[in-house]
């Protein structure tokens, strides 16, 4: 904003895992030191970890999360959310979808992320409950 004068919309995302405090969060993309582009090593390190400590399938709780910013060049405008809930598995199951999504169980489905079709997974994407989210900040400002 500050660069274009113009409004302007960013978002980040990640998966938290309840278990290991948050973890990856916003680090998802680059979780520990896998590379850059290992999806199978970064889901295979939260999986490793939740092993470790032995945590039981009740506790296995987390959820993918989207925060949207809206600023302009004065500054923040205000932030939005959206959240999908879930469970991480206990190994991975599905060929569809990226990242995480083979081991992000999602109770309303009965299946990974990995395992539904694109069209289901949008249905309840995070990202675009964040942007719904967003939607009355775009709007106070356009009739500001």
């Amino acid at each position: 904003a500050q660069e274009s004068h113009l409004l302007t919309l960013a978002d980040d995302s990640g998966l938290e895992v309840d278990a290991l405090n948050g973890e990856p969060g916003v680090y998802s993309a680059r979780y520990e030191d896998t590379a850059k582009d290992d999806h199978v090593g970064r889901y295979q390190l939260v999986l490793d970890k939740l092993i470790a400590k032995n945590v039981p399938w009740t506790e296995r709780t987390g959820r993918f999360r989207c925060v949207v910013a809206l600023a302009t060049q004065e500054g923040l405008i205000g932030t939005a959310e959206g959240a999908v809930e879930g469970y991480i598995a206990y190994e991975p199951k599905g060929q569809n979808g990226f990242g995480y999504d083979p081991v992000f169980y999602f109770p309303e489905f009965d299946q990974t992320l990995a395992e539904v079709s694109a069209a289901q997974k949008h249905t309840v994407s995070h990202r675009g409950r964040a942007a719904r989210a967003a939607i009355p900040l775009i709007e106070a400002y356009l009739r500001r």
